[in-house]
């Protein structure tokens, strides 16, 4: 039954997070009974892992949520100061300090401009190269960001792809509890019920 499963698991999406197995013949993954509940046990956890990394790319989605516009407003203000000509009037703006707080700055023709990088460190960089490397970041968190939007859904089809699976497997084997019963000359009643579908 693990052969099968790794079998089916071959495929990957292009970050390597492989792809369920698609249950048509339930006969393909178990061959009696006795291999129900072991199989059970190998897609409740496959549902976990997949469950376990959709949390994780929800949460790295929402960092670069934030991130890309904020790259955006600089880049959008480094060109602008780049657009500026030598010799022109210096300009009065407001910068924001915080969430709550502004400041005035007076600020002049420059070329130089000063980029946070993360971990209080400030580097200084001609603008040229300012506006290339806001752009190289920009373009580069736009494209994680696709890449979790891309794997959010990927992730969501796989969890119903192995609760579809779940689901044939229990009426699987409910089925053949019966045939079992039917064949022994016992009454197939209402006890075949009685056995829980992991999760609901």
């Amino acid at each position: 039954m693990s052969t099968k499963l790794q079998n089916k698991d071959a495929a990957t999406n292009p970050r390597g997070i492989p792809v369920a197995p698609f249950v048509d013949k339930v006969e393909d993954y178990v061959s009696s009974r006795a291999e129900v509940d072991g199989t059970m046990k190998s897609f409740q956890e496959m549902i976990s892992k997949y469950q376990f990394m959709e949390v994780n790319t929800q949460r790295r989605a929402a960092g670069l949520k934030e991130k890309v516009p904020d790259i955006q407003k600089t880049l959008d203000m480094v060109q602008f100061l780049h657009s500026r000509k030598p010799g022109s009037e210096p300009i009065e703006t407001t910068f924001e300090l915080n969430d709550t707080l502004y400041a005035k700055a007076i600020i002049p023709p420059t070329d130089e401009v000063y980029l946070w990088l993360g971990a209080n460190v400030m580097l200084a960089y001609p603008i040229n190269e300012a506006e290339t490397l806001l752009q190289s970041k920009l373009s580069t968190a736009q494209q994680s960001l696709e890449n979790c939007e891309e794997d959010l859904d990927f992730l969501r089809e796989q969890i119903t792809t192995l609760e579809v699976a779940t689901a044939r497997l229990y009426n699987w084997e409910v089925t053949m509890k019966r045939k079992e019963k039917a064949e022994n000359g016992e009454d197939g009643g209402p006890s075949d019920q009685k056995r829980i579908l992991p999760n609901g």
